[in-house]
């Protein structure tokens, strides 16, 4: 009897993409675009795929943060660290799809486990991020606060574009998935896994053990890591829009259906055609996985999840 191998793809979904717009924020809200998200999943796993899921979390850490900072003003609590804000992140996100997954998987007669777990990412003490800190995290501050911040806390403080001051963190590249061997070993099992959860928590490893430090791990960079750890055939990545553009949002606009890591690397090169903080970290993280053995990667929206792994649409990126 010939054994049919499986498929194994890492799904990496936006923290953005559980926030739909300002007027859909609040925890049901998120537990509802989680429940569309999680609904195209269980499609992939209807058609045989074993799936890790990596998520950001970027909204959501910015809402730990702030409730931490009133709390810290009007009642005196403690702040929370953002090593452990990231932890919390984890686990309320992970909760929300994990159970969607399992309401819909168990409507299809799917007996499928789903499990969540709480992963740390070793980074680099070393890593250069850390000398120039560029990722803005919390709330808006006037020049007072964010100095007195600076120099009681050690917090690195940038004026950010008029709007006020914000802390900024290192965004160090992954190193070490650190529960690899579990995360691996629940996959073999047939379990559905969420890990990595907005890059994953970021550690570092001292003389001690390892240690969580203040940095943002990007998690489409740390979910690419995980699926080259685990040999995955397939990297998605689930943004908002169909497919990849040239020149995005131009008169000259053009859709990609395919490229190759070549053209990915000359496009970069050229530097006008992804958005910063938004395509460019997906194409570099695809293209990272891609060089270190991938063997394809796909990015499309929700929506459309389907019909792109039939070839139909979506942007394939292949070696």
């Amino acid at each position: 009897m010939i054994t049919q191998k499986r498929k194994v793809a890492v799904v990496a979904i936006g923290g953005n993409s559980l926030i739909k717009d300002k007027q859909h924020q609040s925890v049901e809200d998120q537990y509802q675009a989680a429940h569309e998200t999680a609904h195209h999943i269980a499609d992939m796993i209807e058609t045989g795929w074993d799936i890790a899921i990596g998520h950001g979390n970027g909204p959501q850490v910015g809402f730990i943060l702030r409730r931490s900072e009133i709390a810290s003003k009007e009642t005196g609590m403690h702040e929370l660290p953002l090593d452990v804000c990231g932890a919390d992140s984890q686990g309320a996100i992970g909760y929300a799809l994990q159970q969607n997954l399992q309401n819909d998987l168990r409507k299809r007669g799917i007996s499928k486990p789903v499990a969540t777990v709480i992963t740390q990412v070793r980074v680099d003490a070393d890593d250069p991020a850390f000398q120039t800190p560029a990722k803005p995290i919390g709330t808006f501050m006037d020049e007072t606060e964010a100095k007195k911040r600076a120099q009681e806390l050690g917090w690195d403080v940038v004026e950010d574009a008029g709007r006020g001051w914000r802390r900024v963190v290192a965004s160090p590249l992954p190193q070490e998935v650190v529960e690899l061997e579990a995360v691996q070993s629940l996959i073999d099992a047939g379990t559905v896994v969420i890990t990595v959860g907005g890059g994953g928590i970021p550690v570092i490893q001292t003389e001690d053990g390892l240690k969580g430090t203040a940095a943002v791990i990007d998690k489409d960079f740390a979910s690419a890591f995980l699926a080259n750890a685990i040999d995955a055939d397939l990297l998605l990545i689930s943004t908002a829009v169909e497919k990849v553009a040239l020149n995005f949002g131009k008169p000259n606009q053009e859709w990609i259906d395919e490229m190759t890591v070549a053209e990915a690397k000359k496009y970069l090169a050229e530097g006008t055609h992804f958005a910063k903080g938004s395509m460019e970290p997906k194409i570099r993280a695809i293209v990272k996985f891609l060089e270190a053995g991938g063997k394809k990667a796909l990015i499309t929206d929700p929506k459309n999840i389907g019909r792109a792994l039939k070839g139909e649409t979506g942007t394939h990126i292949v070696p």
